[in-house]
């Protein structure tokens, strides 16, 4: 494979023949947002008369205007018009990579799709069901659809005649045929290994026939699990290096003879036919619950509501429906809840070794860390002679110098992740000769994406600032540094009960999501109208 540019955020795994321009633009990364807007693009109105609209509001930070924008715009429109043909012309596919970094992978689209292919054919977690165009004039997978949502209704009504589920729980769950759209298959490649590229699958699953119950499913069960399972499982990298300092330093553990190792679990997403899993959740709850219910909903009726949710998941790849014979969709969170009760029943004989010799274990997903050096969740841990040594691992295959993959407004969405960048770092780094080789390095990182110097500085200032210690910065001074770490645990704790209030917000439909597309243009006015809407919503309210 062959990697251009300082940003390396395009992978080329195939004979092209792009110009350099186009080059240029697919090395910005598939988070790059063109200039040619689309409130811009499809307006009537004359170039002149959009800028002084849209840009009037912005005269008083702006000390002029750029009068090549709009060229800029259409250039990098018949650039985009001209790699669309070259790709279809050339045989070739574009993806971003399933690192969920701001790259590119361009390589042969036969290649590709054969791979696609023997994915499906050898996994054991896939069956085909029909062909979506031939059978039937194409019409009989729509009458297959129709005849699996009303299944799925008249369990739901059983369940609601037998009084298991109430009249408003039976409601929320009948699924509306008219609502439902067919999830699809698409894979990203994995770029990870030296020299292969494999394929990570993914699964659209919003909208789909299982959404609803999946998604009142999750927010029954996921409390309740995680609060059980939080000894073992790792919310995020923070928590896993907090919960391992709190193993060596706090409990004080640590030998010279410990070994760290990590797994990786491959088949996170479909480890055990749909049987198996309904049936471990049962046992879990079973040895959890004081009583036989959890929130006035029986074991039982989560039991067959599982039923339905595990044996109704299909979707489309290419002409062909599928259904899943193992697991769920990795793309639906409640996904990630049935892994870890899983997983949970799997490792307890493994746990019963580890808490007699006051062992570590942490797990978070589909990685797992048992504790003489060892990379876990993109930390590098390593056992020195009893001193536990931690700092940032950057995997020696995957581009360097990258920014994260992210929807919507990129600056904006870049910013937070410096500040979580940041915070990754100093939790990671036991030694601040470490913690600021790994800042100057996202600083870098971020100069060589376009990022102005004053983003950067603003940026890392903010964080040294946050708890009064600019001049950490120029340090370094290592006991001051363990001060300055351990209140960013501090911070972190915090963090997570405020995540936990907002998601129970979130699972009691109390928590409004707004979302603005950066396409459609300058977001002062969408600021404004909203101001409008709010003000009279709550002049309007009796009790605000």
């Amino acid at each position: 494979m062959k990697r251009i540019g300082f940003s390396l955020s395009l992978i080329i795994d195939a004979i092209h023949r792009f110009s350099d321009k186009e080059l240029q633009l697919l090395n910005r990364g598939p988070t790059y947002v063109p200039t040619g807007q689309i409130s811009i693009s499809s307006s009537g109105q004359s170039i002149d008369d959009i800028i002084k609209k849209k840009y009037a509001p912005l005269k008083h930070q702006l000390s002029y205007l750029f009068s090549k924008y709009h060229q800029r715009a259409l250039y990098e429109k018949h650039l985009l018009q001209s790699i669309r043909y070259s790709l279809n012309a050339n045989n070739l596919i574009l993806r971003r990579t399933a690192d969920n970094l701001n790259s590119f992978y361009l390589g042969n689209l036969q290649e590709f799709e054969t791979k696609a292919y023997d994915y499906l054919s050898k996994s054991d977690a896939y069956k085909v069901l029909l062909n979506k165009d031939k059978d039937n004039g194409g019409q009989q997978w729509q009458i297959e659809l129709k005849q699996m949502v009303k299944s799925m209704n008249l369990l739901l009504e059983s369940l609601k005649n037998h009084k298991a589920v109430n009249i408003d729980l039976f409601n929320r769950l009948l699924v509306d045929t008219s609502k439902v759209k067919l999830p699809y298959l698409y894979f990203l490649p994995d770029v990870s290994k030296e020299n292969e590229i494999s394929l990570v699958p993914y699964i659209t699953s919003k909208h789909s026939t299982t959404w609803r119950i999946s998604k009142y499913l999750n927010e029954l069960l996921r409390p309740f699990v995680d609060k059980n399972l939080s000894r073992t499982t790792f919310r995020d990298e923070p928590d896993s290096m907090q919960k391992l300092n709190d193993y060596v330093y706090v409990e004080r553990h640590l030998r010279a003879t410990t070994l760290f190792c990590s797994i990786k679990i491959v088949n996170y997403y479909t480890l055990d036919i749909h049987k198996n899993m309904i049936d471990t959740v049962g046992y879990f709850l079973e040895d959890n619950l004081i009583i036989n219910k959890l929130e006035q909903v029986t074991i039982q009726t989560i039991k067959n509501l599982l039923h339905i949710f595990l044996y109704n998941n299909v979707f489309y790849y290419k002409d062909k429906i599928y259904t899943l014979m193992k697991g769920s969709p990795n793309t639906i969170p409640l996904s990630d809840t049935l892994s870890n009760i899983f997983l949970f029943t799997w490792q307890k004989k493994i746990l019963k070794q580890i808490k007699s010799k006051n062992e570590f274990f942490g797990r978070y997903k589909d990685q797992k860390l048992i504790g003489t050096n060892v990379p876990f969740l993109n930390a590098f841990v390593k056992n020195q002679n009893g001193e536990l040594s931690t700092r940032v691992y950057h995997h020696p295959i995957l581009p360097r110098y990258t920014l994260p993959y992210v929807v919507g407004h990129s600056k904006l969405a870049h910013g937070d992740w410096f500040r979580s960048a940041l915070i990754r770092a100093v939790c990671y780094c036991s030694s601040i000769e470490n913690f600021n080789l790994e800042r100057i390095y996202l600083e870098l990182t971020y100069l060589a994406n376009g990022y102005s110097i004053f983003f950067v500085e603003n940026n890392v200032q903010h964080f040294f600032g946050y708890f009064h210690a600019d001049t950490m910065r120029y340090l370094k001074n290592q006991t001051m540094y363990d001060k300055f770490r351990h209140d960013w645990f501090g911070y972190m704790r915090m963090q997570y009960e405020l995540s936990d209030k907002l998601q129970t917000f979130n699972d009691n439909d109390c928590l409004i999501h707004l979302n603005y597309l950066y396409e459609f243009g300058p977001k002062c006015q969408f600021n404004r109208q909203f101001h409008c809407l709010l003000s009279e919503s709550f002049n309007q309210h009796a009790n605000l």
